[in-house]
């Protein structure tokens, strides 16, 4: 389980600070939504370690979070553009995920795979330049696939995508998150993503992070 304590946070010339308290669990996905400026983005810096918090904990199955370096942190990120490299191939951004130092035989088996479960089998090789949107965040799926954290942070993924693409890969993330057992944290806007996908949901008022 996913635990975030009475996480405290202020910018400068904030004069209340940002309390977060939320639960997320294995399996499952945890929306929080919240008007704009309201801390959304604030909180996924939190938990990716972009920022310090004033106070508070951050717990995955009991281990502090907070002391690590984002580069440590058991979690993977999908913002709504999908950070590819676009001059590289589909499989060359793939293997991002992987370690430094796995062998090529083991990257071209995993990398194959990956493909296989975001449904672009045989598509490794094209540029990503030249893939659809949708196309695009299949990759960074699987590029999530093999880094293998438990900890999956969506920041409004499906905002760049027409209506029947969101449809689709609102559905592969919630298989993957269960396939996978990944904590999955999505910040939306859109009612439908949260209503959809969401099994925990939190809204944010006044720099308070409330169960609803």
């Amino acid at each position: 389980m996913l635990r975030v304590e009475k996480l405290a946070f202020a910018h400068p010339r904030q004069t209340v600070p940002y309390e977060f308290s939320l639960l997320a669990h294995a399996g499952e996905v945890t929306a929080v939504s919240g008007a704009s400026g309201s801390g959304k983005s604030t909180l996924l810096d939190l938990l990716a370690g972009f920022l310090v918090p004033i106070s508070g904990q951050i717990e995955l199955d009991h281990e502090n979070l907070v002391p690590l370096p984002p580069e440590q942190r058991p979690l993977s990120l999908l913002l709504q553009s999908e950070s590819l490299f676009e001059h590289l191939s589909a499989a060359s951004n793939i293997a991002l995920g992987l370690p430094r130092h796995t062998l090529k035989a083991e990257q071209r088996q995993k990398i194959a795979a990956a493909l296989a479960e975001v449904g672009l089998d045989g598509l490794g090789n094209q540029q990503a330049g030249t893939l659809s949107g949708g196309q695009k965040q299949r990759v960074a799926l699987a590029r999530t696939l093999l880094r293998a954290r438990p900890v999956l942070l969506l920041d409004e993924p499906f905002s760049a995508l027409d209506d029947e693409t969101r449809v689709v890969i609102r559905e592969l993330v919630r298989t993957l998150t269960v396939r996978h057992r990944w904590h999955t944290i999505l910040v939306s806007h859109h009612a439908n993503d949260v209503e959809t996908l969401a099994s925990r949901r939190y809204v944010l008022r006044d720099g308070q992070l409330l169960a609803i």
